[in-house]
């Protein structure tokens, strides 16, 4: 993020990554580097039978600053829509997560492709219109091998539409891999 004073421009950063990337820790130190109250929008829906993502999103946890501020199982699209001031900078992570919500509350998992666009475009939007700094986190899940399942190709198909929507309406991207950042806008 650029912004070093209230007067800046905000900015919108779209983080990209794999697996195990780093982009969450990326998107992370852009944050604290920012400076000022930070929001979090954690965005996974969590499991109690699922021992292993409950995990991971105690890792996540654990690396957030105590000062910032977390929605947990947080709808971005609704929450950035607000018309409250918004704090200093509004991170999301992440987009996959959220995502996969979505479809699940839309039952679209056996459903044509597209079915959530209303989710997507609503989303697309409300980062487009978003007044304050914002952190970006989705999964770049198209540089692997072609998901076996219809859902995972559903997932993948819908994930990177979404991906370069976002990027679209960014000001700046970057892909995370093995931890180092590559800017690509």
């Amino acid at each position: 993020m650029s912004q070093t004073s209230s007067s800046a421009a905000p900015r919108s950063t779209l983080v990209l990554g794999g697996a195990r990337s780093g982009k969450s820790a990326f998107a992370e130190d852009i944050a604290v580097r920012a400076g000022g109250p930070v929001r979090y929008l954690a965005t996974a829906v969590p499991d109690p039978a699922d021992h292993d993502f409950a995990e991971r999103i105690a890792t996540h946890r654990g690396r957030r600053p105590a000062g910032w501020s977390t929605v947990e199982s947080a709808d971005p699209a609704a929450i950035l829509a607000e018309p409250a001031p918004p704090p200093a900078l509004t991170l999301i992570d992440d987009i996959g997560t959220w995502l996969t919500a979505r479809i699940d509350a839309s039952d679209a998992w056996d459903a044509p492709r597209g079915t959530v666009c209303p989710d997507t475009d609503a989303l697309v939007a409300a980062v487009a219109a978003y007044p304050g700094d914002l952190v970006i986190v989705s999964p770049e899940v198209g540089m692997g091998v072609i998901p076996a399942t219809r859902s995972g190709r559903l997932f993948r198909d819908e994930i990177g539409i979404l991906n370069q929507r976002l990027a679209q309406v960014c000001d700046e991207a970057f892909l995370v891999v093995a931890g180092l950042p590559l800017r690509l806008k």
